[in-house]
């Protein structure tokens, strides 16, 4: 069985365990958080030197870092990877987008809010500038989607899944998310997808 190492509350780390979900896939999850100083211990450096999950084991022992990376290993050979070139090729644009335009802002401004440890960070300087390039980026998606049911297409895919993670929980971060209708009608198909899981449990 495959074993992602990751902190429940990360959208990164959140990623890898939705699109497991959807696809049916056993595996098992391991509580690793930088909160601790977990992702720094030698046991885990040795699978990452880069200190950082998630990471995905696989059950020959090796292993994959990078949300992103991890699901597009995980899509490969199903329909959360689109076999066609160019939609294969808009897929990964958008996951890109989330890594460059979307995570460093959104995903950023939820964690300076969410872990006390961060807050002297959250100068009020940087919090006005994520704000404004957070919603930035989910202005980007309101444009995409008020025009197709989901990011690469009218089929569900990686990049769903990659931007899923921290936009569902972007009020978390002092995003309105009532101002993003097409954003909000999406966030809610991709509730509605067979097998979906949410990133905490009730």
């Amino acid at each position: 069985m495959m074993t992602i190492h990751g902190m429940t509350d990360s959208g990164n780390c959140y990623k890898p365990r939705l699109l497991m979900a959807l696809l049916g896939l056993p595996f098992r999850h391991v509580e690793v958080s930088f909160l601790d100083g977990g992702t720094r211990q030698p046991a885990f450096t040795a699978k990452n030197p880069n200190a950082k999950v998630p990471l995905l084991e696989l059950e020959d022992g090796r292993v994959l870092a990078e949300s992103n990376a991890i699901l597009c290993y995980l899509a490969d050979g199903t329909s959360y990877m689109p076999l066609d070139r160019y939609e294969r090729a808009v897929a990964l644009q958008w996951m890109f987008f989330e890594q460059y335009s979307h995570e460093p802002h959104v995903a950023v401004r939820r964690s300076l809010m969410r872990y006390e440890r961060l807050a002297d960070q959250a100068t009020p300087a940087r919090m006005q500038t994520l704000l404004e390039q957070g919603n930035k980026a989910l202005s980007v998606m309101e444009t995409r989607l008020a025009g197709t049911p989901f990011l690469a297409g009218t089929a569900p895919s990686v990049a769903d899944i990659a931007l899923f993670a921290y936009t569902h929980c972007a009020e978390e971060g002092g995003f309105v998310l009532e101002d993003f209708r097409a954003v909000s009608a999406w966030l809610d198909r991709v509730r509605s997808l067979p097998g979906f899981r949410p990133m905490l449990p009730d």
